[in-house]
């Protein structure tokens, strides 16, 4: 389960399944503990993430997909080391087509910049993408499948993406899966949702230490949770609070250390070795908004468009 994907920031592109676009999302969070193995210390994890998409229509069958994210993970990377700052900013620009009543694509490119941003060069630039191929079975039910790969920081990681996203005819009852990247089910309750979610999150970044060898962090971390949201201003503006478990483990190689090839969760040619004790899980908690622009207008008579 070690590289159970990816980038948080690509679930809004697999969740779009309604009739709406997240053009801005905002989130903070932190573990409350993650002890270090075979050693007693441990060490707190602060994420922040911030994210923004601007759709351009071309014409009735096309739209230019763009936009950029940003987000930063603060924590002890050693046993009593100090804290340090990890970053990951990348821009989005790709294409969303439908050629049929059924059938609809989208291709993405990911350019990132992803460091601790002490001194950048161009070894802390990486490039990726996906491609999702969809199908509407019914006006209820879609299906996804697609791809994702991307370079990093141990080598090239690619995964498959296998998913639906289910809307009740009453539109309370709603399932997004994109799977092993993300999961979410949710029931409305007028102006609050109950909901649980689930990220499977792999990033890389290089860190600089002064006078020695660079080194970089290959992170994998799994996330459960239960959230409540608020829906305000006819649901164009969503408040979520979350807590769950999430298993941050920050495991630090030397910057030659590589791997062959990353495919979801399984690595091959991983001879690495590890530099720091590995982090054990912990309690998360999170607070996130989002502005979603609803394209059909009234939130509670759309159809899902996917």
């Amino acid at each position: 389960m070690k590289r159970l994907l990816l980038l948080t920031f690509l679930f809004p592109f697999f969740s779009s399944a309604q009739e709406y676009v997240d053009l801005f999302r905002i989130g903070y969070g932190q573990t409350l503990n993650n002890s270090f193995e075979g050693v007693d210390s441990s060490t707190s994890v602060t994420s922040f993430e911030a994210g923004i998409t601007f759709p351009v229509v071309l014409n009735e069958n096309q739209a230019l997909i763009t936009g950029a994210d940003f987000s930063s993970n603060k924590l002890q990377l050693f046993p009593e080391a100090e804290y340090t700052s990890l970053y990951s900013a990348n821009i989005k620009l790709g294409l969303a087509s439908t050629w049929s009543e059924k059938w609809s694509t989208t291709l993405v490119l990911l350019p990132k910049l992803a460091s601790d941003y002490k001194a950048i060069s161009g070894d802390d630039f990486y490039f990726g993408g996906f491609a999702l191929l969809k199908l509407k079975k019914n006006e209820n039910l879609k299906y996804r499948f697609g791809v994702y790969a991307s370079q990093e920081a141990f080598g090239l990681f690619t995964t498959p993406i296998l998913g639906w996203y289910y809307l009740s005819p009453n539109k309370r009852f709603e399932m997004d899966m994109s799977l092993p990247i993300a999961a979410d089910v949710s029931y409305k309750l007028g102006l609050t949702t109950l909901g649980m979610d689930y990220f499977g999150i792999g990033r890389s970044y290089n860190v600089h230490y002064e006078n020695l060898p660079t080194l970089y962090a290959d992170l994998s971390s799994l996330e459960f949770a239960g959230y409540l949201q608020f829906n305000a201003l006819e649901e164009s503006v969503l408040l979520r609070a979350k807590v769950g478990y999430s298993s941050n483990n920050y495991e630090m190689y030397a910057e030659d250390d590589k791997i062959d090839l990353g495919v979801s969760a399984f690595s091959f040619g991983d001879d690495r070795t590890q530099l720091n004790p590995s982090l054990n899980g912990g309690i998360f908690l999170k607070f996130e908004a989002i502005y979603r622009f609803h394209i059909a207008g009234n939130p509670k008579s759309q159809e899902p468009s996917r």
